[in-house]
Formats: structure tokens, C-alpha cells, sequence
């Protein structure tokens, strides 16, 4: 083959190698698009072969250096160091994980929906019939030892915060990931928990209420009680989107759907391991704590409007295009 008919051949994919590599001098190899990402290293191969033959059968050096430089930058960026620890983590918490609660906030507001109905039936039934809380899973024993003796049973958590703040966090990734993983039960597990726990909550303060305690038992609730219902919330949306994924694949294979939905799950739970932990400090922290309720209220004020804010905000100017 001649040198001039072999560039001829081949230097529209060498061309388009070079539009490749000026997209990633500008972004990075993670923000290309999974089809760009094929291509690049589809071209990358063959424009590796084509330096192999040229060395071999061309004397033209300006071809070989041409090729030799573009198959090392081809492989630089391709084959490059990833971004450190840090800058990925950032990276995640700036842009990820808040545009991914964006993409999917309609099965966020469904898992909400299901909690707070739940929630709303069983602090009526409760406050009109105590006996009604049986039903969502307080035992009578706890009216006894709790609700008719008044005692503040939360305030334990005083005599060892280190620890009660252990324990809470553990019991809360416990019930986050259960919620989660129960979505592939095609999401009937996923419901099953967010009724519960809204239920279970709700009847709780219920009972407080009636004994005339209800509100001590809010103030402790309120301080953490934002970050902590927004993880379970998240987490039920999570479970929906596998859920959703095995009933309703839409044109996509069962496979494909949990692939694609299982991802965004996956994201969504790494963002609230994260919430969880700060959850957790303050319930072990300052909800026990002997001060102000007007502070404990704030707390939950400010912790509130930072994480909907970063939530809705965080990284929108990135944002490409909504699904939920």
C-alpha cells in the first residue's frame, strides 16, 4: 500500500482521535459519554496498529512522529493516574450525588408519601386509642414501663454520649439499608418498611402526647429528626428505583433497567452513609443535652435549609437533563 493512500484510509480516524483528545484536554475521561468512551478506545487501537505499520513499511518520519504522538497522548489520558482520593470525593458530594437526588426526587417524594400517610394514620388511630399502637409494633410493655410512668427514656442517652451515638448510628444505617435492600422485593419490601417506620414513629409520639410528655420527646426528635428522615426517605427511593427496575423496565431488558436505576441507588446510598454520620452526632450530641429547646429547633432549622439547598442546588449548572 502506498504511504499517500494509507493516510488517505486512515486519517479520518486519526482526525476524529484528535476531537477526542481536545474534548478531554477540557473535561475528563469520566464526563464523556459511554459511546465516546467505546470509540476512544476503539480508535485509540487502531491508530496504535497503524504506528506499528507505518514503522514498518513508511519512510516518511513526519507520519511516524505524527502517530507515535498521538498514540502516546491517546494512551496518557486513557491510561492516566485517576484523579486522587479526595478531588473524587469532592467531586461526588459537588456534583454527583445532589444532581443524582435531582434526576430521581419523584421516587423520593413517593417513599416520602408512603411514610407520612402511614405516619398520619397511626398517630390518629394512637391518640384516639392507645391500644391501636399494638398494631404498628409497640408492645403493651412499653406503654407501662414508658408512657404511663412519664419517663423520659431518650435522656439515657446523656450518661454516655460516645456511646449512645454508636448505637444510634448503627441502628440507623440498620433501618436505611434494610429499607434500601428491601426494594428488590420488587419494591413491596422497600413500601413495607417505609409504612412501618412512619407508623411506628408517629405512634410513639402519639402516646407521649397523650400522657402530656409530647412535646419533650419532639424537641428531642426535631434536632437530628430532619437529616434522619431525609436519609430514610432517600433510601425508600432508592429501594423504589430496584423496585421499579424489575416491575417496570420500560424498553429496556430487566438486566439493563437494574443496571442503569441500580446505579443511581447505589449513589444515593453513598451520599446518605454520609448524612447518617452527621445524623447520628447530633442525636448523640445535642439532642440529649440539657440545653434550650429554642436551640435544638434551630439546629434543625439551619441543618434543614443547608441540606435542601445543597440538595437542590449543588452542582445545577451541570445538570443534563432530568429522569425520575
Amino acid at each position: 500500500m502506498s504511504n499517500d493512500r494509507f493516510i488517505d484510509q486512515r486519517k479520518t480516524a486519526w482526525q476524529r482521535l484528535e476531537e477526542l483528545l481536545k474534548l478531554l484536554d477540557r473535561s475528563s475521561l469520566r464526563r464523556l459519554h459511554r459511546d465516546e468512551v467505546r470509540e476512544l478506545g476503539r480508535i485509540y487501537r487502531r491508530t496504535a496498529s497503524d504506528l506499528a505499520v507505518a514503522r514498518a513499511e513508511s519512510r516518511d518520519p513526519r507520519l511516524i512522529n505524527y502517530l507515535n504522538s498521538l498514540v502516546i497522548r491517546a494512551h496518557g489520558r486513557i491510561y492516566q493516574a485517576d484523579p486522587q482520593g479526595g478531588s473524587r470525593l469532592k467531586e461526588f458530594f459537588v456534583r454527583d450525588f445532589p444532581q443524582t437526588f435531582r434526576r430521581t426526587w419523584r421516587y423520593t417524594a413517593v417513599s416520602f408519601s408512603v411514610f407520612m400517610l402511614f405516619a398520619v394514620i397511626a398517630f390518629v388511630g394512637t391518640k384516639a386509642d392507645p391500644e391501636f399502637s399494638e398494631l404498628v409494633g409497640v408492645p403493651p410493655a412499653f406503654r407501662e414501663l414508658y408512657i404511663e410512668t412519664r419517663t423520659h427514656w431518650w435522656e439515657d442517652l446523656n450518661e454516655a454520649n460516645q456511646v449512645g451515638a454508636s448505637s444510634i448510628l448503627t441502628h440507623n444505617i440498620q433501618v436505611t439499608i434494610i429499607t434500601f435492600a428491601s426494594g428488590a422485593l420488587f419494591g413491596v419490601g422497600t413500601v413495607f418498611y417505609l409504612a412501618f417506620n412512619g407508623a411506628n414513629i408517629a405512634s410513639v409520639l402519639a402516646l407521649t402526647y397523650r400522657a402530656g410528655f409530647g412535646n419533650d420527646l419532639l424537641t428531642f426528635m426535631v434536632g437530628h429528626g430532619v437529616i434522619e428522615l431525609s436519609c430514610i426517605f432517600i433510601a425508600g427511593g432508592a429501594g423504589l428505583l430496584i423496585g421499579s427496575a424489575l416491575l417496570m423496565p420500560g424498553d429496556l431488558s430487566r438486566a439493563d433497567a437494574l443496571k442503569s436505576r441500580g446505579k443511581e441507588a447505589v449513589r444515593l446510598m453513598m451520599g446518605v452513609a454520609i448524612l447518617l454520620v452527621v445524623a447520628g452526632i447530633i442525636e448523640g450530641f445535642i439532642s440529649p443535652a440539657p440545653i434550650h429547646p429554642a436551640i435544638k429547633y434551630t439546629v434543625a432549622s439551619v441543618t434543614g435549609l443547608a441540606l435542601y439547598s445543597y440538595l437542590l442546588l449543588a452542582g445545577r449548572g451541570d445538570d443534563i437533563g432530568g429522569k425520575g
